[in-house]
């Protein structure tokens, strides 16, 4: 399980306001992107649209999909071609990694938020800094990073809580001023040889599985039959023995394996429809007295394993049935194989070259009044609406993997 849980007291914390170390940060982030996460390029689309917003004084919240570790970063090419530094709304759990993180985060205007309870600072300071519209917010309303780019999770509304709070704030100026939301799609492409590429990924899972490296099947069919073993095992750990019948069945029969007893234990039952609603309340009930420091030592324990099967779930669930498609990108068998080794090891290995595709949205005027009586939040439904269709206009771009290697 990933440090994605911290049993310490929360503390809020605040961006700098300044832009000394965005300045500073600036040059050095190509070569920074290069490095950590193997993107060489970031083309950004549509920045007009953005331009056209702050030339125009609105407070301005900037909500992207979520896929990849690196996103935060890319948008800082966009911030770099905007001559405008962003606040980023971020997990409370990036701040404890180390030393380093801890220190430059804030100064980058990056501020947490408690996913473990109810955060009324970070709400603040989001709806302050957006009000105040001296730069965009960046708000990531996934939640999660998913490593599948062509899906899109569930989008929490508190995005919307927070643009309609700030929008509150610049109504009541004189003369009123408004707040908008732009979508940003982020998709990524892998210009390599992908087979090349996981196929060092492949031999070590094929060697933890005491398997002989399977060089005789297709790269579709040997990512195929790992993923198979990989359920399988969790199915004899969990159940006792494989189980049978469409992936799609076995995958939620897994999923609620392991989270309705936790739910009947610390939710009396309740379950949501979402898997990353349903991590964050189990996660709420089960964190805060392990935060609080006055559980006996078997009890700390016995909550970190619930914590790890609660995480267990959520990757179980970010691998959508049906995501293949009869032709697979390169892109979605790569995401596939970096799922393996990082639910495996908790950790994926870089590959090169990849390229960045940031597509700005229509700006979206946020009412500071939800309608009543509406179907879900319109304003939510708006930003998926223009996410989907920017996504999947920059999957069009790219040809198969099958049909790349013919041309290769």
């Amino acid at each position: 399980m990933q440090n994605v849980v911290i049993a310490k007291p929360y503390r809020f914390v605040a961006p700098h306001r300044g832009k000394l170390w965005w300045r500073l940060f600036r040059p050095i982030l190509p070569f920074y992107l290069r490095k950590t996460a193997g993107i060489v390029q970031v083309e950004c689309r549509q920045v007009e649209r953005l331009r056209a917003s702050l030339d125009a004084g609105h407070g301005i919240m900037l909500v992207p999909n979520h896929c990849r570790p690196p996103d935060p970063m890319v948008l800082g090419i966009l911030s770099d071609q905007l001559a405008q530094p962003l606040y980023v709304i971020a997990s409370w759990h990036l701040f404890m990694q180390n030393a380093f993180q801890s220190f430059l985060l804030p100064r980058l205007g990056v501020f947490s938020i408690y996913r473990e309870g109810t955060d009324r600072e970070a709400l603040k300071c989001a709806m302050q800094v957006t009000a105040a519209a001296d730069r965009p917010l960046v708000i990531f309303p996934e939640g999660v990073i998913s490593r599948h780019n062509d899906k899109l999770n569930n989008l929490m509304e508190g995005t919307a809580l927070m643009a309609r709070g700030a929008a509150k704030e610049r109504a009541r100026l004189n003369p009123p001023g408004k707040v908008v939301v732009h979508p940003v799609a982020i998709r990524y492409f892998f210009d390599g040889d992908v087979r090349a590429a996981v196929e060092p990924v492949l031999r070590d899972v094929e060697r933890r599985l005491t398997w002989q490296p399977q060089h005789d099947l297709s790269l579709e069919a040997r990512i195929e039959k790992i993923g198979k073993a990989l359920l399988a095992m969790k199915e004899i750990e969990y159940f006792g023995a494989a189980q049978e019948g469409a992936l799609g069945d076995r995958l939620q029969k897994l999923i609620d394996r392991l989270l309705v007893p936790l739910e009947a234990e610390w939710l009396k039952g309740r379950r949501e429809k979402d898997i990353v609603q349903r991590v964050k309340l189990l996660r709420i009930a089960i964190v805060p007295d392990m935060a609080a420091g006055a559980l006996e030592e078997a009890e700390l324990q016995r909550r970190w394993r619930q914590l790890a099967d609660i995480y267990l779930a959520q990757q179980i669930a970010f691998y959508p049935v049906g995501y293949w498609g009869e032709n697979p990108t390169p892109e979605r068998l790569l995401e596939t194989v970096e799922k393996f080794e990082e639910d495996l090891t908790d950790a994926a290995r870089v590959h090169a070259p990849m390229r960045a595709v940031v597509d700005v949205g229509e700006a979206i005027e946020v009412s500071p009044e939800r309608a009543r009586g509406a179907d879900g939040d319109p304003l939510m439904g708006a930003i998926r609406e223009q996410l989907e269709a920017m996504l999947a206009a920059s999957l069009a771009e790219r040809r198969p993997a099958s049909a790349q290697a013919q041309t290769a």
